[in-house]
């Protein structure tokens, strides 16, 4: 009869085959955040109506992985090809004791143009709320979900959720015509939604309208996580949400809720 403790190895899981593995991902990790920062960025500037023309990008860390780093640019080639910009280049920096072993930096920067006749018909009571659904998280909310994973392996259909790529509106904002969008990033339905109503609207979501992806609820259970910090964080499955005239809705659209007149301090109600 041995008189080790338990372990994790002991009950079979194997910490160090999960750290080769996951060296072996990081190029492939890499590829999704190129293409997270600039779907990101197309997106906040479509909410204004502007079509692309070019991105930057600003890469620092302390010791340079060159897969990693090409595998960051093929990402951000990929969604720039997308959007139809042109990724013009940036800075690279390399900073030793500045950084964490594998840790790095990567910021970006889009420049877009809004034609000289851009107009939009303005926002009234009485107009819908058009959700476009999300893959997952985005880009925001990622160090609540990375306390509430805290010391779970990132591996399988849980990692897959975690890093869905940012998915890129461009093309349904050209097709559907709307009067106002909301880009759900950090701040989530409750923050962002407002930034698309003029002062004295407030807007009425109806959140069994639309299914989030099984993320959120997985980080709302395991985390405890109120509603409203849930809410008040993540996008819940809609990346996009635009303001819409009733009689412009398409029939293939999910409406979530409804423009309506602020009867008190919130501007965004859920029930």
């Amino acid at each position: 009869m041995t008189s080790e403790g338990l372990s994790y190895a002991a009950a079979g899981v194997d910490i160090e085959a999960y750290e080769r593995a996951l060296e072996r991902i990081k190029p492939l990790i890499a590829a999704v955040i190129g293409l997270d920062i600039v779907n990101h960025c197309v997106n906040d500037i479509a909410t204004a109506g502007a079509r692309p023309l070019f991105f930057l990008d600003y890469f620092a860390t302390g010791k340079l992985d060159p897969l990693v780093f090409t595998s960051l640019v093929e990402g951000m080639t990929e969604a720039c090809r997308a959007a139809g910009c042109a990724l013009l280049g940036g800075e690279t920096a390399e900073m030793p004791g500045m950084y964490a072993l594998g840790d790095y930096d990567l910021a970006g920067f889009i420049v877009g143009l809004v034609e000289a006749d851009h107009r939009r018909d303005s926002v009234h009571a009485g107009d819908v709320l058009v959700g476009l659904p999300s893959s997952g998280l985005h880009t925001n909310g990622y160090s609540l979900a990375r306390k509430v994973f805290e010391g779970v392996p990132l591996a399988g259909r849980l990692a897959e959720r975690l890093m869905a790529p940012h998915l890129s509106y461009l093309d349904d904002l050209r097709k559907i015509r709307w009067k106002g969008a909301a880009h759900i990033t950090g701040g989530g339905i409750t923050g962002n939604l407002p930034r698309c109503l003029p002062g004295g609207l407030a807007a009425s979501v109806r959140k069994g309208a639309w299914e989030a992806p099984p993320i959120f609820e997985e980080i709302r259970k395991r985390g405890r996580v109120s509603d409203d910090e849930m809410w008040g964080t993540f996008n819940m499955g809609l990346g996009m949400i635009l303001v819409v005239d009733p009689t412009d809705v398409p029939a293939e659209v999910t409406v979530v809720g409804e423009v309506v007149k602020q009867s008190g301090p919130d501007r965004v109600k859920v029930s």
